[in-house]
């Protein structure tokens, strides 16, 4: 059985500074890093879309990325149009479906983050509670390319080229 997932990958531009006006604007993504023992001490690779699974029976991909953007980062999404990027499959079999929208003005949370509960230290038969993600921010695509786990780096050159479409 295939498990789909589904996540918002906010987006800027910003400008050069004035003495580089003929430069094109740097992309910048909005990502977070992976919350939980596991990735505590990791940080390239490290980092994710805000992202979640669902089930295309019951609810439909974007609702499911606006809603795990929510229970991720603890906030809504800027409001305004998500496009659709495209589908990616991950090495575990997932299937990814991923929007992008402008996230010009949005600033990351430091706090509120969703949570999942885990047994921890493994086999102790104890429950922790961790955050989903214990920090986001913004990057240029150059970090974030280092930053994101592989399997979402496909993601980025997606967008960049319908920005370039976009712009040109």
């Amino acid at each position: 059985m295939t498990v789909h997932s589904a996540g918002i990958l906010l987006y800027r531009l910003r400008r050069p500074p004035v003495d580089d006006a003929g430069d094109a604007p740097e992309v910048e993504v909005m990502i977070g890093h992976m919350g939980g023992p596991f990735w505590a001490s990791k940080d390239t690779a490290a980092w994710s879309i805000p992202k979640g699974e669902y089930d295309p029976d019951a609810e439909s991909a974007a609702a499911a990325a606006v809603r795990e953007f929510r229970e991720e980062l603890g906030v809504d999404p800027p409001a305004g149009p998500a496009a659709e990027l495209g589908t990616f499959p991950s090495s575990s079999g997932k299937r990814v479906t991923v929007f992008v929208a402008d996230g010009a003005g949005f600033t990351p949370p430091e706090d509120g983050f969703g949570v999942f509960e885990m047994e921890w230290p493994p086999r102790s038969g104890r429950t922790a509670t961790f955050p989903e993600v214990d920090r986001a921010a913004w990057f240029a695509l150059e970090d974030a390319r280092e930053k994101l786990v592989k399997g979402q780096r496909p993601v980025l050159d997606a967008l960049l080229e319908r920005l370039r479409e976009a712009l040109d």
